[in-house]
């Protein structure tokens, strides 16, 4: 017999939980050199089920609580991971997809793709980055343009926004998710994984503790075999061949 589930599985939708494993598994993957997260059909994510959240969640504290830090921890290690991660969105894209999308490194969009926060149109709030990535992509006055209005964009709206990378019309969407992905899986993935980290942090502290981080970065590169092995790539004329290390 099957044991039972646990509170906090219960409390977890399906959906985000099979997403936290495979964060989990690509992050362990060393032959994945980057991370697409895309959706199916005409939805790249619509966030929680609404029927869901009538009765377990709404009017519970607890649950509600514990669904927000459930959804925060798996985008933070989207946002963390050591790979460049990649949100290709077709379709709508709101509230908790929304969410998953603000906490990819780069966003791809179909040019029809309907992309916003959305939560204020039916009196929620979203608890998974909102507040602190979105005014770091598009500044204070469009964040609340967005949260505050619910209001949706295009794919090709959102790159005007700073929202998205580039976006192109469906039928063109696939070769703009390879073409952007090629220059990123080329590189070492070891000085990928320090670049990324210390670019998180780059909003993160006053000037001077963060000329002491590029300092360190710096060193914990160039000390890399990967460094080594790219400037005599460089010299011979060659190829480098990367170890990640």
């Amino acid at each position: 017999m099957a044991e039972p589930a646990s509170q906090a599985e219960l409390r977890q939708p399906q959906l985000l939980r099979e997403l936290e494993v495979a964060v989990d598994r690509a992050a362990a993957d060393k032959k994945a050199l980057a991370v697409v997260f895309r959706g199916r059909g005409n939805t790249f994510c619509s966030g929680a089920d609404l029927d869901q959240l009538v009765g377990p969640v709404l009017h519970e504290s607890t649950v509600s609580l514990q669904l927000a830090i459930d959804s925060a921890r798996t985008y933070d290690k989207i946002y963390n991971m050591s790979k460049p991660t990649i949100a290709a969105v077709e379709g709508y894209a709101v509230a908790g997809g929304f969410e998953l999308m603000i906490s990819c490194d780069f966003a791809l969009a179909a040019s029809e793709a309907k992309i916003g926060d959305f939560h204020i149109r039916r009196a929620l709030f979203g608890g998974a980055g909102p507040i602190y990535r979105l005014p770091r992509y598009i500044g204070m006055r469009k964040s609340k343009e967005l949260m505050l209005t619910g209001k949706l964009l295009t794919g090709d709206e959102t790159v005007e926004w700073n929202l998205c990378n580039a976006s192109a019309p469906a039928d063109k969407f696939d070769a703009l998710i390879a073409d952007f992905c090629a220059p990123l899986i080329d590189k070492s993935p070891f000085c990928m994984w320090m670049t990324k980290m210390a670019l998180n942090r780059g909003m993160d502290a006053d000037t001077n503790t963060l000329i002491t981080l590029e300092t360190m970065t710096c060193n914990v590169v160039h000390h890399s075999a990967d460094a080594k092995e790219g400037v005599a790539a460089f010299l011979e004329k060659r190829k480098p061949v990367w170890t990640g290390n």
